[in-house]
């Protein structure tokens, strides 16, 4: 009797392929084996002899807004001077180059409260639980900015500042402006006489706030 050839192959090849996949299966981290660059590290690969490559010349990622540079940089204009540290003076845009509409606050209230509320409060005072655990410079109360212009704030959020981390990656361009909006708010909300607001508002705030 005969053994077909192919059914000989599949059973040597079966333990082998079984052991490929259970180790596939039970190491998740098995794909991360196969050869590859590290950010930083020289590289024998490329002839510049470095791992990270820059961008092709006169090319923009997808995502990047061009041609108006105060809605990208919060910067409207210099000033013509150089700060002590070699920087030119920026005159940040005075007004919010968007349309602040009820979507956009929404929108601000969700990204501030996910992204700038955990250290600065959801009231935007500088009171929160990690705020407090930092003992080296805590998150200042962002109503202490309330005279800085529009621009100067979506600059912060997007380079950030001392301690302060940027926050380009997590929120676009839209998102930092919707920010930006909605901190204006909380800043007014904190700032408002109640004798100013007008009875519809003052019984919803007695009806939430006994």
């Amino acid at each position: 009797m005969s053994v077909r050839p192919l059914l000989v192959l599949s059973l040597l090849a079966a333990p082998l392929c079984g052991v490929a996949c259970s180790e596939q299966l039970l190491n998740p981290m098995a794909d991360h084996r196969q050869p590859r660059e590290r950010a930083y590290r020289p590289s024998d690969f490329y002839a510049d002899g470095l791992a990270m490559r820059a961008p092709p010349a006169g090319t923009v990622p997808r995502e990047r807004r061009t041609m108006n540079p105060t809605l990208t940089t919060g910067i409207a204009s210099y000033t013509g001077q150089v700060a002590p540290n070699g920087e030119r003076v920026a005159r940040y845009a005075s007004k919010i180059p968007v349309p602040v509409t009820r979507d956009l606050l929404r929108l601000g209230r969700k990204r501030y409260d996910i992204t700038c509320g955990t250290c600065h409060g959801p009231l935007g005072d500088g009171n929160s639980i990690v705020g407090k655990q930092m003992s080296l410079r805590p998150p200042p109360s962002l109503h202490l900015y309330a005279n800085r212009a529009p621009g100067y704030i979506f600059e912060v959020a997007t380079h950030g500042f001392g301690l302060m981390a940027s926050y380009a990656a997590e929120l676009s361009v839209e998102e930092r402006w919707a920010v930006v909006a909605y901190v204006r708010a909380l800043q007014v909300s904190q700032n408002v006489p109640v004798g100013s607001l007008t009875p519809d508002v003052r019984r919803q705030l007695e009806q939430e706030h006994p």
